[in-house]
């Protein structure tokens, strides 16, 4: 029988599946502000990173076997190997019948993402994928004044998301691992961006290239999309960039916006600049962990049992764009 969480539940039971910089220096530090959540066993294939992590922050327990890992007393499951190793450790933690918060992209491919998100079905299970830039509340905020066309009819996004991440041991480098590079690292959020604020897309082109940087996987990637609703939408991501002006820039018939400092920075306050015609410029700065801003409105669907804002079918979404783009760029090299 299935462990549900029950609404009773005053804490959520992290467990917590692979130990790298993301999980130690974002996510546990985001775990240890939230008052419904607390972590409980870590997992990893090296026992001594496992300990090592565990005894920082205080983990009752810590295994280098996964299956064990699941029978530690958690309701609840965050995913953080690999890409390749989130389709089994889902499915896995899916009929242990555990939550599942997945790290991006959810899957190697969308065949995966959808079994993932089937299987979870079956079994009760909620899943959400950890796309946290949509959290942060000038991004809320943003997406709010779009919908209600205070600065009229949505012309155009555009994103960057451009860093200087050179070819080392890292799993991101091994196609077999990852999947891909720039674009499926960083490029992910910035798809998962523009839908969250157009709009589910229609269609999307682009290009995928190694323009510094040869290794097995692109440094960068440019993507155009076309939103059902109206307007369009575009990104550029790299992993060859020492110096980028990371934002996102909106344009409305009767208005621009703008958000600086909340993509690829942590120690800036966000800052969202509006500009409608015929009335002042304003500007708002807010600073915010989206990390901590996603959990909380995880823990609230967990404990409520209630669907998450950001599901596994985004994650799924997400992947079927990120693959379309790909399907092209490959077709214009052949």
């Amino acid at each position: 029988m299935i462990n549900k969480v029950s609404i009773k539940t005053r804490k959520i039971k992290w467990g917590i599946a692979g130990c790298g910089r993301v999980t130690e220096n974002t996510f546990i530090p985001a775990l240890t502000m939230s008052r419904r959540g607390k972590l409980i066993s870590l997992y990893s294939r090296d026992i001594d990173r496992a300990k090592f992590v565990a005894e920082k922050f205080g983990a009752q327990s810590f295994f280098n076997n996964y299956d064990e890992f699941l029978k530690s007393d958690i309701n609840a499951v965050y995913v953080a190997s690999v890409n390749a190793h989130h389709y089994e450790q889902v499915l896995k933690a899916a009929k242990a019948g555990k939550h599942i918060l997945c790290e991006k992209p959810i899957a190697m491919n969308s065949a995966q993402a959808e079994e993932m998100v089937n299987v979870c079905k079956q079994n009760n299970i909620h899943l959400a994928v950890n796309y946290q830039h949509r959290f942060h509340p000038l991004v809320v905020k943003a997406r709010e004044l779009i919908r209600d066309q205070m600065l009229g009819k949505l012309v155009s996004i555009s994103l960057n998301f451009n860093i200087d991440f050179p070819p080392s041991s890292n799993y991101r480098f091994k196609k077999d691992l990852s999947g891909g590079g720039a674009l499926r690292d960083v490029g992910t959020h910035m798809i998962d961006i523009l839908r969250f604020l157009g709009g589910e897309i229609e269609s999307i082109d682009g290009v995928i290239d190694n323009l510094v940087y040869q290794s097995e996987v692109d440094d960068f990637a440019l993507g155009t999309a076309k939103f059902i609703k109206e307007g369009y939408g575009s990104f550029n991501v790299s992993y060859n960039s020492k110096k980028a002006f990371n934002r996102i820039e909106i344009i409305c018939h009767k208005g621009a916006m703008s958000i600086e400092n909340l993509i690829g920075r942590k120690l800036v306050a966000p800052k969202l600049t509006i500009l409608i015609d015929g009335d002042a410029k304003k500007a708002f700065r807010k600073r915010g962990n989206k990390q901590l801003y996603l959990l909380k409105s995880i823990h609230k669907s967990f404990l409520k049992n209630e669907i998450p804002a950001i599901t596994g079918e985004d994650g799924l979404t997400n992947m079927k764009l990120m693959e379309e783009l790909e399907r092209k760029c490959l077709s214009k090299k052949s």
